[in-house]
């Protein structure tokens, strides 16, 4: 356990909040939507916070997703669960995506991807709330993060997953302790199995955004992007946006920033990046409405981002339009092009997730809404490495003359 973690020492919390409706809802007691149906948002004593810590303080702690502890809800150290959740780096991408190109690498977390981050905060919480059994809808990666951690503290974990979820990460989920079953369906059709089990009172849901504590977790993305560009922000980040809890973590993230004094009111225009053959959000903000429908016959080689209903769509809709940003929705071939650019002219293997970002980035310059020279983040969510790649090997035989030419 770092060292920044060894005093057991109350957080921040004061309360939960509807998102929608600014409802008041009691902390420390086990929570899922409001009343309204909609996310639960945590709130801090952000005085007490800023009377208690400074920046220079969480500069000079480890760099890990724990130095963070005063913005975070565990209220104690003995509930938090780790699996050593790093500071993932800003990786330049200077052939592919120009000089002031940035890759939020978020495979080098826990079971490779930016699901550990929010699954860690959401299992430290339902350890402290007494939770023993979960059930969540999965394209994947979060599935691969909920068993990892509820399987280290001993919580009992079902995760139900459409049957084209890529093979690695139904075995992995699997491997990591949790029962695992493909479903002949989208996310959206295994949350419906998950909602009626747990009207029937067979387990808690943790569907996205059905619990409060995954937001904030994922807030740290956007804490760590302010240290990281020394309290300042980039001009854009591009995220790849399913259910959409990391965008809405760092618009939040961003705002405590500003209230505790550590970073100014300049924002970055946030991108939401989608397929377009699951882009709900991206017609959402099309048609200027607040709200988006179900996407029929959701279709993507990325399957993180096939999500054709999020419950928090107003949430994500209301951080890109008040942030100057846009919903930009990219083809498949797109996205394919994305990562083998990268993967051969620029070394780093994005997941198709993170080629998404590219491709919506490379519009969004051609489309003249981002300058060519700004500072930007694209986020690549998990490791390349769990995702199919082309064989591009050939064979030598050791018995015949060897072709040093053709070698």
């Amino acid at each position: 356990m770092n060292s920044n973690l060894t005093t057991d020492r109350t957080t921040f919390v004061t309360h939960l909040e509807c998102s929608i409706s600014g409802e008041r809802y009691e902390a420390d007691v086990i929570q899922g939507l409001s009343q309204a149906g909609r996310p639960l948002l945590v709130r801090y004593d952000l005085d007490a916070v800023r009377a208690h810590v400074t920046r220079d303080d969480i500069a000079a702690r480890p760099t890990d997703l724990w130095r963070w502890r005063e913005l975070l809800p565990v209220r104690h150290t003995h509930d938090i669960v780790s699996l050593g959740e790093i500071e993932t780096p800003l990786v330049p991408i200077p052939a592919t995506g120009g000089p002031n190109v940035l890759v939020k690498d978020e495979g080098r977390l826990p079971t490779g991807s930016f699901k550990a981050r929010g699954l860690v905060m959401a299992v430290a919480m339902a350890k402290a709330l007494g939770i023993t059994r979960i059930a969540m809808p999965t394209n994947g990666n979060a599935g691969a993060a909920l068993a990892a951690y509820a399987t280290r503290c001993g919580i009992e974990t079902i995760v139900l997953c459409p049957d084209d979820t890529p093979e690695i990460n139904v075995r992995e989920i699997a491997m990591q302790g949790a029962r695992v079953w493909r479903v002949n369906g989208l996310i959206d059709d295994c949350g419906a199995i998950i909602a009626e089990g747990a009207t029937q009172g067979r387990w808690f849901d943790f569907s996205t955004l059905k619990e409060p504590y995954r937001i904030e977790g994922k807030k740290t993305m956007g804490l760590e992007l302010a240290a990281q560009f020394d309290w300042s922000l980039p001009d854009a980040i591009f995220y790849p946006t399913g259910g959409g809890t990391g965008l809405i973590g760092m618009w939040k993230a961003f705002d405590e920033l500003e209230a505790l004094g550590w970073i100014g009111s300049q924002r970055p225009k946030m991108f939401a990046v989608q397929a377009s053959g699951c882009a709900p959000i991206v017609k959402a903000f099309d048609d200027g409405v607040e709200h988006a429908e179900r996407w029929q016959d959701a279709h993507t080689v990325a399957a993180g981002i096939r999500v054709p209903r999020a419950v928090g769509d107003f949430l994500i809709l209301r951080a890109v339009r008040e942030s100057g940003g846009r919903a930009i929705a990219v083809e498949d071939d797109a996205i394919l092009a994305a990562v083998d650019d990268t993967a051969r002219k620029d070394g780093l293997l994005l997941c198709p997730e993170g080629g998404a970002t590219l491709a919506a980035y490379r519009h969004a310059v051609a489309h003249g809404w981002i300058e060519a020279d700004a500072r930007i983040v694209l986020f690549n969510c998990a490791t390349g490495l769990k995702y199919p790649m082309p064989d591009a090997s050939r064979t030598l035989d050791r018995h015949q003359p060897i072709d040093f030419d053709a070698l």
